[in-house]
């Protein structure tokens, strides 16, 4: 089978369908002889998840440690969804792994079984991908919610991580933000360390009850324990009030504030597990020391999180309210004329967001677009929200690629900024 075969076969498996139960995923691991031998470190949360991934794999490999690293959504190539040692598999390797779990899942299938998930498909390779690589550490994050997530299969991870929560998903996890915090702690092991991001929605008692109930020592990891310096050009940085990070004074390659929590509770992650490994505690306090953290981070780009991919064009993979909401506070400062490209898949709460999006300040005008796919926000419907609540001028464009040439053709001195959907940032990044 060809790589570009194996990619159509698992974009058939339909996406959102019922989940099969942890059992069935642990069961196809042992089948495909995944040892589970690597440290787990499992992350999940609403909002922040892949950050928080893509900061810890980042320390991980300062340190020389081998890494998998398993996230979710791709934004171009499934292949960016399997990193080993900061390397996306190569089309030969996930063709090889594809091979390895579709010959497997026939053979169950003919026991009887039922076939996995697009998610559950994906996971299970990654997970043959990490074994055969025999990497130290796998950074895992989660798919949906967590309780019942197929990344969950994991019984001892090293650490579990859980990022801010807000409403998102709702259809599956639950109306309130107590019941998808309740899916999100789902993941809380007995003996196993929680490390959590302070939240102000009630979701924090949630999260300290399933941990106390399990017998899982929980950290709150509270905002006042760091301090933003200055936000610069192209870059934010911060210090730590705890003695342990000395003086340094930490950057990232990003300018939103809340990628200084994601940043900060990565660093926890790695405090967490230095303690629990001597050989890794002495390491990251003798030469180089906390040196090789800071540069890590600082040398770390999250694809499709406030990235600049042209010179005053940025894309956001901002797609719920509460993200929307932080998108809203880090640009509202910016003493700038913003131009605004948006779409949203219709199981969003996208009238909400607009309505957020119609409070920022200095906005020359709205540009909406209708994405490929079932799922997606009729532009119509989005462009009527959007006058709903602006008297900016609000221009619809058929597809991505029309508002794309639409929005470089009038960018002047304007900052742009594409947000609503990951699907529109992967689009957008598939063309540059």
């Amino acid at each position: 089978m060809t790589y570009q075969q194996a990619v159509e076969y698992i974009l058939d498996i339909p996406k959102f369908t019922a989940k099969n139960d942890l059992a069935h995923t642990a069961r196809l691991l042992d089948e495909l002889g995944v040892t589970g031998r690597a440290k787990v470190i499992h992350v999940a949360g609403t909002n922040g998840k892949g950050s928080v991934c893509a900061y810890v794999d980042a320390m991980l490999r300062s340190r020389k440690k081998r890494v998998g690293l398993f996230t979710s959504p791709h934004l171009v190539r499934m292949n960016e969804r399997i990193v080993i040692d900061g390397r996306q598999i190569s089309d030969v390797e996930f063709t090889e792994v594809f091979e390895m779990v579709h010959k497997k899942v026939g053979e169950m299938e003919r026991q009887g079984f039922l076939h996995p998930t697009f998610f559950e498909f994906l996971f299970c390779m990654a997970m043959v991908a990490f074994t055969r690589a025999d990497v130290e550490y796998v950074v895992l994050e989660t798919g949906l919610g967590g309780r019942l997530d197929a990344t969950n299969v994991v019984k001892r991870p090293a650490c579990c991580v859980i990022t801010s929560i807000g409403r998102d998903h709702m259809q599956w996890l639950g109306e309130t933000v107590e019941e998808i915090a309740a899916e999100k702690a789902g993941i809380i092991k007995a003996g196993v360390p929680v490390l959590y991001m302070e939240n102000e929605n009630g979701s924090d008692g949630v999260i300290e009850k399933k941990a106390s109930e399990v017998g899982a020592p929980c950290k709150k990891i509270e905002k006042s324990a760091f301090e933003i310096i200055g936000t610069f050009e192209k870059y934010i940085a911060f210090s730590c009030i705890n003695q342990y990070y000395e003086s340094t004074v930490w950057k990232l390659h990003n300018t939103a504030p809340y990628q200084v929590e994601n940043a900060y509770l990565a660093l926890e992650v790695m405090r967490l597990l230095c303690t629990r490994d001597r050989e890794a505690y002495a390491a990251c306090r003798g030469e180089g020391g906390l040196s090789d953290w800071q540069k890590a981070l600082a040398g770390v780009v999250w694809p499709g999180r406030m990235e600049e991919v042209r010179p005053g064009i940025y894309v956001d993979g901002a797609h719920n309210i509460s993200a929307v909401e932080r998108f809203v506070q880090t640009v509202s400062t910016r003493k700038e004329r913003k131009v605004i490209l948006f779409s949203a898949v219709s199981d969003k709460e996208y009238k909400e967001m607009i309505a957020c999006l119609c409070a920022l300040p200095d906005v020359d005008c709205f540009v909406v677009t209708h994405l490929d796919g079932e799922r997606a926000a009729d532009a119509g419907a989005l462009a009527d929200l959007f006058t709903s609540f602006t008297d900016k001028p609000v221009i619809v464009k058929e597809s991505p690629r029309e508002a794309w040439d639409y929005v470089v053709s009038i960018q002047d001195e304007r900052t742009v900024y594409c947000l609503g959907s990951l699907y529109l940032v992967g689009m957008l990044k598939k063309w540059m």
